[in-house]
Parts: C-alpha cells; structure tokens; sequence
C-alpha cells in the first residue's frame, strides 16, 4: 500500500512569465525537498546550457534565484498523490494543483510547458486559460530516448519563443 504523498510549493512570483510544469516530484526530489533533485535529470543542465551559468554547481537556492530571475516558475500539475518509487505510471489518486489559479500568482504569465507526457494529460485545465501550451519532451532519466542535445533544442526554442531563454 503507498502512502499520501505532498508535493512542493510553487517557485513562481510577479516576475514569471513561463511556468514549467512537471507531473509530481520523485523520490530523490521529495527527499531533498527541491525540483528536479535527481543528479541525472537533465533539467538543471538544461537551464545552465541556456543560461551560461554553471547551476550544477550553484547551492539550490540560487538555481531558483537564476530561474526568478530570468522569469521561469516551477510547479507541478499534481499537488499529492500515492504512488510506490519514481515513475509517474505509479501515479494513483493523483490530485490536481490550483492550475486555473496561475495566472492570479504569476500576473506577467505568457505560457505554459509540461515537462514530459504524464504532465502533459492536464493540458485541457491549462489550456482553459488561454495562454500557449507546450509539451517538452521530459528532463527525466526515465526518458532515455531524447538525447540530451535534442531535448536542449526543444527547451531552447519554447524559452526563446517566450523570453526566458
């Protein structure tokens, strides 16, 4: 039996303009209480090759300084959920965050981007406030299949398409 499971708060103030988000924090994320915790997702790599900062390096607290900055919020669609390990085809009685409520905590939000396919699934309750929605391939170890350099395409080209590159 898996146990109720509470997400992390929203990374996402006046300045944001572009929200990520992700399905539901793994393990290794929940355990150290940040986005993307795994040392193999290639989300923070990603944001230091389109940022030219070294954010491997860089103690939490400032990689979400550079993201403020740059006017990238995080998030996640599900606020809790039960689910056993990593994976998100674990995700059971998946609840959803405060998604139509966005737009009140980021006043500056341009768009929207789903990190990967389970995120993706809430695309309607995004939708629903009228601002372009992307789906990027995810940033996940799991997704083997995307190259590192290819996934770094895509992210570049919604960023720049939205002034967060």
């Amino acid at each position: 039996m898996s146990r109720l499971l509470e997400g992390l708060a929203p990374v996402i103030d006046a300045r944001t303009r572009l929200v990520v988000l992700g399905s539901f924090p793994g393990v290794a994320s929940l355990r150290a209480q940040q986005y993307y915790g795994h040392p193999r997702n290639h989300f923070w790599p990603i944001l230091a090759a389109l940022w030219r900062l070294d954010l491997a390096a860089a103690p939490y607290p400032h990689r979400l300084d550079a993201a403020r900055a740059h006017g990238l919020g995080l998030w996640d669609v599900y606020a809790r959920c039960e689910r056993e390990g990593s994976l998100d085809s674990a995700i059971e009685n998946a609840r959803l965050n405060d998604l139509a409520g966005l737009a009140q905590r980021a006043p500056a939000l341009q768009a929207i981007a789903h990190n990967g396919g389970e995120s993706a699934r809430a695309m309607r309750h995004t939708r629903a406030l009228g601002l372009p929605v992307h789906r990027l391939p995810s940033t996940s170890p799991a997704n083997a299949s995307w190259s590192f350099e290819r996934k770094l395409a895509a992210w570049r080209a919604v960023f720049e398409a939205h002034g967060v590159a």
